[in-house]
């Protein structure tokens, strides 16, 4: 591997080595290890399918030529079981069918061996990066949704109504309140969903789409 300088935005995370070859496989987890990373080390798909991974941000540096199950099966069934961190290809074939095959299945990046440690260690970082943006927008998610299931049903029954573009004066009428007593069910209804504005309220019901609907009707 030819000598490079680390990347100046590497991430702190975790690297999942998926190598059948003791010697690649512990060449890489001494070089990742040096330069910041955290590794963990597995000789087939099927060992690393029996862990549970708690690290994160996370990344998977697979071999696409595996004993028993390949690494494109791997990286597959990966996505099946929503385990959603992104998975790094590596292989001694320089094959472009396989290499599409990858990148169109979702792997975020293709490296050939011999492995350049300046390539490696770029791809390494994008991809913890990466991961690192995909964790924050579920934990907003998550929020929003929590945020939706604090609602009675009254409350979101209002909510309901409001964004599906009804009027104030109907919604009034539809509840039997006064225009006031509706603005101050409005007023606090945005505060809960912590919504500045009416659109807010909108984007938030857009964001949270269908899985929202189906929480509020269950309860």
């Amino acid at each position: 591997m030819s000598d490079s300088q680390e990347p100046a935005t590497k991430l702190e995370g975790s690297v999942f080595l998926v190598e059948d070859d003791a010697a690649v496989r512990r060449s890489l987890s001494l070089l990742l290890r040096l330069h910041g990373y955290g590794t963990e080390e597995f000789d087939s798909a099927e060992q690393f399918l029996a862990t549970t991974v708690h690290q994160r941000p996370a990344c998977a540096l697979v071999d696409i030529r595996l004993p028993g199950m390949s690494g494109l099966s791997l990286q597959a069934r990966m996505i099946r079981q929503e385990r959603g961190f992104p998975v790094l290809l590596m292989t001694a074939q320089g094959d472009i069918s396989i290499a599409r095959t990858a990148l169109l299945q979702g792997a975020v990046d293709f490296l050939e061996k011999p492995i350049d440690e300046k390539e490696l260690l770029e791809a390494v970082s994008a991809a913890l990066r990466s991961d690192t943006e995909q964790l924050a927008r579920h934990r907003e998610h998550d929020a929003l949704l929590a945020r939706i299931a604090s609602l009675t049903r009254h409350e979101w029954e209002l909510f309901e109504r409001i964004t599906n573009g009804l009027s104030y004066r109907e919604i009034a009428e539809d509840f039997g309140l006064t225009l006031e007593a509706f603005e101050l069910q409005r007023a606090r209804l945005m505060e809960k969903l912590d919504a500045r504005r009416l659109a807010d309220l909108f984007r938030l019901r857009f964001r949270v789409g269908e899985r929202a609907s189906g929480r509020r009707m269950a309860l």
